[in-house]
C-alpha cells in the first residue's frame, strides 16, 4: 500500500520558516543568524527560503512582525472580558506566562530593538509596538500615567528575565520584581 504524505502549502511552509526564523534570530540576531541555519531548521532548502522571502532582511521583519502581533493577540485573548487594574493584571500574567515558557519570544523582541538602527526594520518595530499600546489602552481604558506604569514595569521585567533572575533570590533582584509585580 502507498503511503500518502500531505504536501505543505506555501503558506504552512511560510509558517514554519518564520518560526525557525524568530528562534535563530533570537539566539543570534539579524547579523549572527544564518539563513542556512534557518532553512535547514524549517527542513527546507535555503533557496526555497529565498522564494519565500526576498532577503534576509525581509524573513527578519516577517519574523518580528509575527512575535509583536502574537504578544498583541496575547494581551487582547488575556484583557476580553476586563477593564481597568483587572485587565492590565490579566495582561501582565498573560504575557509573564508567554516570556516563560517560550524565552525566544523576549529574545526576539529585544533583538528587535537592537535592530533599530535599521530604518526600515525601526519603522516596522514602531508600528508593532504602538500595537500593543494602543491594545493595552483600549482593552483597559486606563489613564495614561497607569498605562505608562504597565509597560515600564513590563520593560524591567523584559530585562531581569532577560538575565535570567525571574526566579531570584539576590535580594536587588527580588527588590525589583516585587516593584514590577505591583
Amino acid at each position: 500500500m502507498a503511503t500518502v504524505t500531505h504536501r505543505k502549502s506555501a503558506e504552512e511552509r511560510r509558517d514554519q520558516v518564520l518560526g525557525a526564523a524568530l528562534e535563530a534570530f533570537a539566539e543570534q540576531g539579524l547579523a549572527g543568524a544564518s539563513t542556512d541555519e534557518i532553512a535547514r531548521k524549517a527542513g527546507i532548502s535555503q533557496p526555497y527560503l529565498f522564494r519565500l522571502f526576498r532577503t534576509k532582511k525581509e524573513l527578519f521583519i516577517a519574523s518580528v512582525e509575527r512575535c509583536l502581533r502574537e504578544t498583541r493577540e496575547t494581551f487582547e485573548q488575556a484583557a476580553e472580558g476586563k477593564s481597568g487594574q483587572d485587565a492590565l493584571e490579566a495582561m501582565g500574567k498573560a504575557y509573564g506566562e508567554l516570556i516563560r515558557s517560550n524565552p525566544n519570544r523576549l529574545r526576539g523582541q529585544l533583538q528587535s530593538y537592537a535592530a533599530c538602527d535599521d530604518q526600515e526594520i525601526c519603522a516596522v518595530v514602531r508600528k508593532g509596538y504602538g500595537e500593543i499600546v494602543e491594545t493595552v489602552a483600549r482593552a483597559s481604558g486606563v489613564d495614561d500615567e497607569q498605562l505608562s506604569m504597565f509597560f515600564a514595569r513590563g520593560m524591567l521585567i523584559n530585562v531581569v528575565a532577560a538575565m535570567g533572575l525571574m526566579d531570584s533570590k539576590e535580594p536587588w533582584a527580588k527588590k525589583l520584581l516585587a516593584f514590577a509585580a505591583k
